[in-house]
């Protein structure tokens, strides 16, 4: 989750030009591509279902001070405020609102490369939350309890998200408090080059979806979904969430995404320091501006760092269907997608894995996919199978553009070939042991 600087960008925003400029700008030679990797975790006591608040000798605060040892430095919104993030340049350590610990990585070259930051972050967490009793683990959504029992974090945005997100959708409180995901960002050259990628990992996605799933508990039983952290984004904001029409079909610009973000409500504005909820669509904003003042350059990027389509775009293509699993799978997803998107013939490949499928049978099949992951079906073929397809087309890639990055394929090729989701294992050791100090072993990061 972004840091929420103070706003430097105070270019005004007059025309929907403008908007599209954002991701012209934001092209790069292919030579200049890199993959970013963002891996969220949960964190409990150790042996315990209960959430950790932030304050407190084990709270989410104190697990933040015990990373400045080795060489994280705070950061706050304020000069007295608390401090709800770390920075060890140019990598962030940041909260979600519900307390879950995020590595926002640093652009790397190779998916080993941004591999191995995760791994040192990862023993940084674990370091700083043993000293505290703590266990940093990792699921897509929280085996135990309810909204109701959540602690928040004491950070601004989501104080104005939880008040505004949350009259959007039935579960968008679930979203905020009770999930982790891990997430890939990748490059593109040009807007033809953006629309094959976007296209292709949309198109994708639910195969993504089912091989990482890995949140079939929720408030301590079986919820009937292999992905559940996926399932609650059905009920979170339909005009920010999930598909549209133009990230499938073929017909994606930047023009296109610009047109439908244009009609997202905005969650917040901020002005003066403070968090304002306006209650227009940037569209509104865009044609007249709030409280006498015009849309910025700044409104725009924060605008959409609050939409969360399955294949978001910012300055970076995000890839974010995934639960949050091991480290090992959030390395191997940086390299999955690394191989999928920037070798040219992988790029072609993995457009013609899937057959071609109206906007309605994609949605069936994402909904096939969170319901019953590895196991599900497209037109009698095993998403499994199409798994195996697809990391075998990641690793082609890898082999031509770089091959040493290959290895971190070997555990999602495992996955898919005994049909397994982390889902199914965590299933398996719930039914044999339901304590929390089992099933925490099993998601220990």
């Amino acid at each position: 989750m972004t840091l929420d600087r103070a706003p430097t960008d105070v270019r005004t925003l007059s025309q929907v030009q403008d908007l599209v400029e954002t991701f012209r700008q934001a092209e790069k030679p292919a030579a200049h591509f890199r993959v970013g990797l963002e891996h969220e975790r949960f964190v409990y006591p150790r042996h315990s279902s209960e959430p950790v608040p932030y304050p407190g000798p084990q709270g989410i605060g104190a697990l933040l001070a015990a990373f400045e040892p080795a060489g994280y430095q705070p950061f706050r919104e304020s000069p007295d405020g608390p401090t709800i993030a770390l920075t060890k340049s140019p990598l962030t350590v940041s909260l979600e609102p519900g307390g879950q610990v995020e590595l926002s990585g640093s652009p790397f070259r190779t998916a080993r490369e941004a591999h191995a930051e995760n791994l040192r972050d990862a023993a940084a967490l674990r370091a700083a939350a043993q000293s505290l009793g703590l266990l940093p683990v990792c699921f897509g959504y929280r085996p135990w309890g309810t909204t109701a029992h959540m602690p928040w974090m004491p950070k601004a945005r989501y104080s104005a998200m939880r008040e505004t997100l949350g009259r959007r959708g039935r579960l968008a409180l679930d979203m905020m408090l009770m999930t982790c995901t891990t997430q890939v960002s990748l490059d593109w050259a040009d807007e033809a080059d953006c629309a094959r990628k976007v296209t292709v990992t949309a198109r994708l996605a639910p195969v993504l979806l089912a091989l990482y799933a890995n949140s079939p508990l929720v408030d301590g039983r079986p919820a009937g979904w292999q992905s559940y952290r996926s399932r609650v984004w059905n009920e979170v904001d339909p005009a920010r969430c999930g598909y549209f029409p133009a990230l499938l079909d073929g017909s994606f610009s930047y023009r296109a995404y610009v047109e439908w973000a244009l009609d997202a409500p905005l969650l917040f504005l901020r002005r003066g320091g403070r968090y304002e909820t306006p209650g227009l669509t940037f569209r509104g904003l865009l044609a007249q501006g709030w409280n006498g003042a015009p849309a910025l350059a700044s409104d725009w990027a924060d605008h959409l760092s609050t939409l969360f389509p399955e294949v978001r775009l910012k300055s970076v293509l995000e890839v974010r269907s995934a639960d949050s699993g091991s480290a090992a799978t959030a390395g191997a997803m940086a390299a999955l997608w690394r191989g999928l998107l920037y070798d040219a013939q992988a790029l072609q490949e993995a457009g013609r894995l899937l057959p071609q499928l109206s906007f309605a049978e994609h949605l069936s099949f994402h909904a096939e996919a969170q319901r019953l992951g590895l196991h599900g079906t497209l037109r009698g073929m095993r998403i499994s199978e199409l798994a195996q397809q697809m990391v075998q087309v990641a690793r082609d890639g890898l082999r031509r553009l770089d091959p040493e990055d290959g290895p971190l394929l070997d555990p999602l090729e495992e996955t898919a070939r005994a049909a397994r989701s982390p889902a199914d294992l965590l299933l398996a050791a719930h039914a044999k042991d339901p304590s929390p100090s089992n099933l925490l072993a099993v998601g220990a990061l």
